[in-house]
């Protein structure tokens, strides 16, 4: 579901650049596996490997106005221009 809505939103805010947003499991994730992770709160303590500025926890998997915010931010933080 996140990495749907961050797609959805990446459209909707005009990104051009070719980003890539997959899933997979926290247990496993490396730092070379992503430049981002977001991640439910629940599962913050399984990301403890996983750099702390890589790591975005979302409070509400569903709010799309706090996905939005932190996604623009890290669109702000890295250049790529958006909406």
């Amino acid at each position: 579901m996140v990495q749907m809505n961050i797609q959805n939103l990446l459209n909707q805010e005009n990104v051009k650049e070719n980003i890539e947003v997959t899933h997979s499991d926290v247990g496993s994730a490396t730092a070379a596996d992503a430049d981002y992770f977001f991640l439910d709160p629940t599962l913050e303590t399984a990301a403890a490997g996983l750099p702390e500025d890589k790591v975005i926890i979302l409070k509400s998997l569903v709010d799309a106005n706090e996905l939005k915010e932190k996604v623009n931010a890290i669109l702000d933080k890295e250049g790529i221009a958006h909406d």
